[in-house]
């Protein structure tokens, strides 16, 4: 071939050609457009995808109810377990609080239980040591016991400085968690007034 024929010749592209696009009716927009499902809530959005896969809560053996731990709000769930482990966490319809909706945290709260990474032992470091120690739960529920009643014993007031009674200490505060529901609180509000605690506080409301 000479020079001039292969010049021209059109030019071929090594790159594979693109595949073709699906037909309309494959098209999400045009089954929503066409099916009367304006809004896209319903068979508009179902691909084939979405129909050859099986739920992770059509395999659970049992449903147990329960709250999402993230906030205050008292979210209801339904936790999902096949063979004694959580597989789906999902929102509750029957909860008047939240009725079946969960935020973008409640939805990913299945990682809490599941995430390898959880710490699910107690923990301790001893001071001026550079590792951790795991202890069992009754060793560190005593531990903190004796550290509450020593720092209550040690920094009591029966009397302030003109001599009236207070009955108070200043060796102990809590600072509560936006995790805790209003039960919670109050709870621990009448646990610290108890000991004689002033500062107590929620990080919420700071």
């Amino acid at each position: 071939m000479s020079p001039q024929e292969s010049r021209s010749q059109p030019e071929r592209s090594s790159r594979p050609k693109l595949a073709r696009r699906g037909a309309p009716q494959n098209w999400p927009v045009w089954r929503q457009l066409t099916s009367g499902d304006l809004l896209g809530r319903g068979a508009a959005t179902r691909s084939r995808r979405h129909l050859e896969i099986t739920p992770r809560t059509a395999t659970a053996d049992a449903v147990v109810k329960s709250v999402c731990p993230f906030c205050a709000v008292g979210c209801g769930q339904d936790v999902y377990v096949s063979d004694g482990r959580v597989i789906q966490i999902e929102g509750d319809d029957d909860s008047p609080v939240s009725r079946g909706r969960l935020c973008p945290k409640g939805s990913a709260s299945k990682q809490l239980v599941t995430n390898p990474d959880r710490i699910t032992t107690v923990l301790h470091r001893k001071p001026y040591a550079t590792e951790w120690e795991e202890l069992d739960l009754d060793t560190a529920l005593e531990m903190v016991a004796d550290r509450v009643l020593d720092s209550r014993e040690r920094f009591w007031e029966e009397t302030d400085a003109n001599g009236d009674t207070v009955r108070r200490t200043r060796g102990i505060a809590s600072l509560g968690g936006a995790t805790l529901d209003n039960e919670e609180n109050y709870l621990m509000k009448k646990l610290y007034t108890a000991l004689g605690a002033i500062e107590v506080e929620n990080q919420a409301r700071i």
